[in-house]
């Protein structure tokens, strides 16, 4: 029997999501989102199934409004939510998008109550750790999706500051996903090379600078919406360390009990993803100027999550 996927949320995240993911045929795939939508993700579903013979792939798809067709997944990767608008904080969307999360939830988990929940919806920390408590499930299967898109973003702004392929950048961006991201540059390379014999600090500083505000920077020059290419990729790129139990290392929003002198939080940084979901949390020692920023980027987190309102 194939792998199931379920993504829920067929806006521009959730359908981009299915399109790599059918690439990849990781799975059969189940795209489901709310009634009032009708048609849209079945119509989106079955699009991407025509594209099937054309790029050479034969995943399966199924679009929804409802969720019995999700039942037994094996993932299920939530993006639904209202997009960050031009002027909007993460902030400003978190008691809209918590009430989404808590009817995901309910739905989802009763119905695939052994699967790996991948988190997309903002602000991403906050609604990782909304539906780590309202699942029940270990915190190694409920996990947020940020830092990979983050560190792919200063991964591809060092490659075009330097013209070098971005397969030889490698960078790790730490804590929430928002403008208090913790990019780590000490443990930052291409090819091997520490960054700062590459760059000097005012380049690298600038780097740092545009990775914290490259989700607005989208933002802004799209208009009417958020990223989409880049995290649905990112997204994929965990479900496939998760199916095929490649103990991938990369950044991830994940439950913390004591690990970074932290708890009750959900925090990104670096894992272990493999069959089991997040199988290791690995820690790096910081100095004391990454500990500073990662505290200014605790704090905001927990702001957020002190604006979360009762059920």
């Amino acid at each position: 029997m194939r792998p199931k996927i379920t993504i829920v949320g067929a806006g521009n995240v959730g359908a981009t999501t299915a399109h790599w993911l059918a690439e990849r045929e990781l799975g059969d795939i189940v795209l489901v989102d709310i009634p009032q939508t009708e048609g849209m993700p079945k119509g989106k579903a079955l699009d991407l199934m025509q594209a099937g013979p054309i790029v050479g792939y034969n995943t399966r798809l199924i679009g929804t409004t409802d969720y019995e067709p999700t039942a037994n997944s094996d993932i299920v990767v939530i993006t639904a939510g209202v997009p960050r608008k031009p002027g909007m904080s993460r902030e400003d969307l978190v008691n809209v998008n918590a009430n989404i999360i808590r009817d995901v939830i309910s739905k989802a988990v009763p119905l695939s109550p052994n699967a790996i929940y991948i988190v997309v919806t903002n602000p991403l920390d906050t609604m990782t750790y909304l539906a780590y408590k309202l699942s029940g499930l270990p915190r190694e299967r409920v996990i947020g999706q940020a830092g990979i898109l983050d560190s792919a973003r200063m991964r591809t702004f060092i490659a075009m500051e330097l013209d070098v392929a971005v397969e030889n950048v490698q960078a790790m961006v730490l804590g929430g996903h928002g403008d208090e991201m913790v990019p780590m540059v000490r443990f930052t390379t291409v090819a091997g090379i520490p960054i700062s014999m590459l760059l000097p600090k005012e380049k690298i500083d600038a780097i740092v600078d545009r990775t914290r505000k490259g989700g607005g920077e989208i933002v802004s020059l799209l208009k009417t919406g958020s990223a989409y290419y880049a995290p649905g990729a990112a997204v994929a790129q965990m479900v496939e360390a998760i199916l095929k139990d490649q103990k991938l290392i990369v950044p991830c929003s994940v439950y913390l009990q004591g690990e970074y002198g932290l708890h009750d939080i959900c925090f990104g940084v670096p894992v272990k993803l493999g069959r089991k979901g997040v199988e290791q949390i690995i820690e790096l020692p910081l100095n004391e100027e990454e500990r500073a920023m990662l505290e200014r980027s605790v704090q905001l987190i927990r702001n957020t999550m002190a604006a979360l309102q009762p059920a």
